[in-house]
C-alpha cells in the first residue's frame, strides 16, 4: 500500500459559482487536472490524506455531489475538516451518509490497514506566522468575518484539546501514526509550537496539512523535526499532483465494512 495526500481540493460540483479558477492561471482546469494526476499515480489499494477544504458546498446535500466524485476516484480516502467545509454535519450523519471509500477524522482517529489515523483543523495562532512565504492576493469569496486575537486563540486552545483527544484513540498496535491538521502545526522554520509537542507526545511518525495558498516555492519550508515529518500539501503548492508519504508497507487497506 502506498499512501498519498493532497489537500485545499476546493471541489465546486456542489457549488458552482465558486470554482477556484478567479484565482488565476495557476488553477486553471484544476479539478480536472486533480482527477488525471491522481489516476496517474493512485491505486485501488492505496490510501489518500486530505486534510481539508474539500468542497465549497454549503450543505450535505451539495457537499454530496463532490463526495461523489472523490468516491469514484481510485483508492481509500480519509478527509478532515477545513475551514471552508461549512457542509460538515455530525459524526453520525457523515457516518450514514459518505460514500464507502471516504473515512474521517473528527474527535476520533480510524485505522487503515495497519496505519492509524488521528488529527484536527487548528486554527490561526499568534505562535507563528507565515505572511512572509505567501503571495497575497485578494479573495473574491468572502466566507469569514475577522476574529479578535481573543477569540482566535480561543479556537485554537479548543482545537488543541480536540488533537490530544483524537490521537488518544490512536491504535497502539499499528505501526505507523500520521496526524492530519488543516492549519499547519508549526512553524516554516520548524520551531516548537504546543500542537508540535502534542504531536511529539503521541510518537506520530508524520503530520500533513494544508490550508495555505499561493505559497512561495523558492524558500524552503517545514521538512522534519524531532522524528515527525512535517508535509505541507495544498494542492496548489503541489501542482495538483498527490504527495507519495510513503510507499511499501505490509498493509491490506479495505473499504468500509
Amino acid at each position: 500500500m502506498k499512501i498519498w495526500a493532497i489537500a485545499d481540493l476546493h471541489l465546486c460540483f456542489g457549488a458552482p459559482g465558486k470554482s477556484m479558477e478567479v484565482f488565476g492561471a495557476s488553477w486553471k482546469n484544476y479539478v480536472k487536472r486533480i482527477e488525471e494526476n491522481w489516476r496517474k499515480v493512485i491505486g485501488r489499494g492505496d490510501l489518500v490524506l486530505i486534510a481539508g477544504d474539500i468542497t465549497w458546498a454549503m450543505t450535505l446535500e451539495n457537499a454530496m455531489k463532490d463526495l461523489l466524485w472523490m468516491d469514484a476516484l481510485p483508492g481509500i480516502k480519509v478527509i478532515l475538516k477545513g475551514n471552508h467545509d461549512y457542509w460538515w454535519p455530525s459524526n453520525k450523519k457523515l457516518a450514514e451518509t459518505l460514500p464507502p471509500s471516504i473515512h474521517f477524522i473528527n474527535n476520533n482517529a480510524v485505522k487503515i490497514g495497519d496505519v492509524t489515523i488521528g488529527g484536527s483543523r487548528l486554527w490561526d495562532t499568534s505562535d507563528y506566522s507565515f505572511s512572509e512565504y505567501i503571495n497575497f492576493t485578494k479573495s473574491p469569496f468572502v466566507t469569514e468575518k475577522k476574529l479578535g486575537e481573543k477569540e482566535i486563540e480561543r479556537i485554537y486552545s479548543r482545537e488543541l484539546k480536540r488533537l490530544r483527544l483524537s490521537l488518544q484513540q490512536l491504535d497502539s498496535q499499528a505501526s505507523y501514526r500520521i496526524a492530519m491538521t488543516h492549519y499547519p502545526p508549526i512553524s516554516a522554520d520548524l520551531k516548537k509550537s504546543r500542537a508540535s509537542r502534542i504531536l511529539e507526545e503521541f510518537g506520530v511518525n508524520v503530520c500533513i496539512f494544508g490550508h495555505l495558498h499561493n505559497v512561495k516555492k523558492d524558500r524552503p519550508l517545514f521538512g522534519e523535526k524531532n522524528q515527525i515529518l512535517y508535509l505541507f500539501t495544498a494542492a496548489d503548492y503541489l501542482n495538483f499532483e498527490p504527495m507519495l508519504v510513503t510507499q511499501g508497507l505490509s498493509v491490506t487497506c479495505q473499504g468500509k465494512d
